[in-house]
């Protein structure tokens, strides 16, 4: 069934979707505008069919607030320099070598140039924020947020003459050999058919559809909260992948943060994230701390906490901190739990009351005398404990006492399509003539597992130039 329907995006223009299409982008966040935008530059007929509705346009983009960037100098926003190595080895630490390198070293080179390019079509940026997520060498800051980049991206896209379809439900491409000829799309109840001559998805992971999560991390899954947008739920991931597209990536890795365990289920985004764990000592349901609060510097080692915390008695952990240490970092939107002793704090918080007081002597006794540095690594560790504090590690002995419940937030899965280094998707038996990918969709490519700050951003803004500027291309001859 063909119609011309509306696009909410601009007043009085149709989109008809009986015209032929060079370039559809799937998806409607940071990667699927940087390869619109790409596509429409290289004169191809563009139009982004969007799942979500336009107020929440952007998936997990608009949550976002900054990016990696290699840079060789000082410029803009980001002082010293962040080399091609340094930034190689940074990856190289969290994903213990997981990763394409060929992929991973396109996507660093790469981010220099996309800082002058973000600029030229309508990101703005801000100094560096302050506190444990103090980047200001490595990553630059989106002046007004994720929301604004996507807002910034949606407009210059308009201008371009890019068509966009909000709420239009990608559900099935058809494959013919090694070419996508058509893509079914469900808008407004009635079903679509379009056959553009080259697709480039970027419509996210699966970390929505909780039953997916729960089939690959067991019944524990179920306590995750999803911190991202809920129209992330895998559908054309699961599609393409169950036409034998090559896939890569593990289903039980992902970008999983520890975050305030009063979020919502869905789509709460970064101001539920948690970074006081540095500062603090962290217990499980039984009292008992269970890994190293201060094994690194929080942006390369934040991400690690959701995957501990998944592992704790019904996924749930305690953050303890008092006093001096609650200036530190940047608050949650939900204020800490309060209490004048820790006897008051452990019942607040639902824990034993006798084995948090014996964790906390027993750290308390552990800690030495040193300097604390809150902002970079200090040695300031603990003696004789198991598992050790080895950095910014001060007696929780100053009231009052504070309190947050940690749970599992999940941003976005790691499993998904493999590329190459122009970002066309591969089949089994060779690549897919007129398909390309961008962003978390084949973000596992990169990120085999762990995560730094920014990262994704980058990949997303990098593999979607290259993937809108190849299908324009393709699209052309």
């Amino acid at each position: 069934m063909y119609s011309a329907v509306y696009n909410q995006e601009a007043d009085n223009n149709m989109v008809d979707l009986r015209a032929n299409y060079d370039v559809i982008v799937v998806g409607g966040g940071n990667a699927a505008l940087c390869a619109a935008i790409s596509a429409a530059e290289a004169g191809a007929r563009t139009l982004i069919l969007e799942g979500a509705p336009k107020a929440y346009r952007g998936g997990n983009s608009r949550h976002t607030r900054n990016f990696r960037c290699m840079h060789g100098e000082p410029m803009a926003v980001l002082t010293d320099s962040y080399s091609e190595q340094e930034y190689f080895e940074d990856l190289m630490k969290v994903t213990q070598g997981k990763t394409d390198e060929n992929l991973a070293k396109l996507a660093i080179r790469s981010s220099e140039e996309c800082y002058a390019w973000m600029v030229e079509h309508g990101v703005r940026f801000q100094p560096s924020l302050s506190g444990t997520l103090s980047l200001s060498r490595t990553n630059a800051f989106f002046m007004g947020g994720g929301k604004a980049l996507v807002n910034a991206y949606y407009r210059t896209a308009q201008n371009l003459g890019v068509d966009v379809l909000y709420e239009a439900q990608v559900t099935h491409l058809e494959r013919e050999g090694d070419r996508i000829v058509s893509i079914d799309v469900t808008y407004q109840g009635e079903q679509h058919r379009l056959s553009p001559r080259a697709v480039v998805v970027s419509s996210g992971g699966f970390q929505a559809d909780v039953d997916w999560l729960a089939d690959a991390w067991g019944p524990a899954a179920k306590n995750f909260l999803i911190r991202g947008t809920p129209y992330n739920r895998g559908v054309v991931l699961k599609d393409l992948i169950g036409q034998e597209l090559e896939s890569v990536g593990d289903p039980t890795q992902c970008h999983a943060v520890a975050i305030d365990g009063r979020a919502p289920k869905f789509d709460g985004g970064i101001v539920t994230r948690l970074d006081c764990v540095p500062f603090s000592v962290v217990v499980n349901k039984e009292g008992q701390r269970f890994y190293d609060e201060g094994e690194d510097v929080w942006p390369k080692r934040y991400a690690i906490w959701g995957r501990l915390v998944a592992a704790q008695p019904d996924q749930v952990g305690y953050v303890i901190i008092d006093s001096k240490s609650l200036e530190l970092f940047m608050p949650s939107v939900f204020p800490p739990i309060k209490a004048d002793t820790l006897e008051e704090l452990a019942g607040k918080l639902d824990l034993p009351t006798v084995q948090l007081q014996e964790t906390i002597d027993g750290f308390n006794q552990a800690c030495t005398e040193g300097h604390f540095h809150p902002t970079e690594l200090d040695g300031l560790a603990t003696q004789g404990l198991t598992p050790p504090k080895s950095n910014w590690a001060r007696p929780i002995d100053t009231p009052p006492y504070y309190g947050y419940t940690l749970r599992t937030g999940v941003t976005f899965t790691y499993l998904g399509l493999k590329v190459d280094e122009s970002a066309q998707v591969q089949g089994r038996t060779g690549p897919i003539e007129n398909l390309w990918a961008a962003g978390e969709i084949m973000a596992g490519s990169i990120l085999g597992q762990g995560y730094l700050a920014g990262f994704g951003m980058t990949i997303g803004t990098v593999f979607g130039r290259i993937a809108g500027r190849e299908a324009a291309r393709y699209a052309s001859n």
